[in-house]
């Protein structure tokens, strides 16, 4: 009888994460002008208006300038508002525009039919420790 191998989990998650990142660039209606790679400053901004770019870029995981260069494009083309700090010039703040919210609202109902996708057949009990296994890999 064979040995029971260990699940290549690092394997798993590359390729679940790039058959996701295919089916979310298949949908650029459900993004209403925005990126893929735009959605999730757009989540963000939706849970806290008003955040510093530093603020942005230490919960998305990324440098300021990556946040800098994002916003001014979402700038151009009309899904957020740069607005300098009232207390500090040194800093810059993000808030949606209309559209911005707008298009975070139709990214929300997208990633709610993948997440329906994703969640069917499993117990919340199951659910619960993918949740869990995944968030301590963003720890590691």
């Amino acid at each position: 009888m064979p040995e029971h191998k260990q699940p290549r989990f690092v394997a798993l998650v590359n390729r679940a994460q790039r058959v996701m990142q295919r089916w979310i660039e298949g949908r650029p209606e459900a993004w209403e002008g925005a990126s893929a790679a735009q959605a999730g400053l757009l989540f963000l901004l939706s849970a806290r208006e008003d955040a510093a770019i530093g603020e942005i870029a230490q919960a998305l995981d990324v440098a300021p300038a990556a946040v800098t260069n994002l916003s001014k494009r979402m700038q151009a083309a009309g899904l957020v508002e740069r607005v300098a700090d009232a207390h500090d010039a040194r800093l810059t703040r993000l808030r949606l525009s209309e559209a911005g919210r707008e298009a975070s609202r139709q990214a929300t109902a997208a990633l709610a039919q993948l997440n329906a996708r994703l969640t069917q057949g499993f117990t919340r009990e199951e659910l619960a420790v993918v949740a869990r296994w995944l968030e301590q890999a963003t720890r590691l």
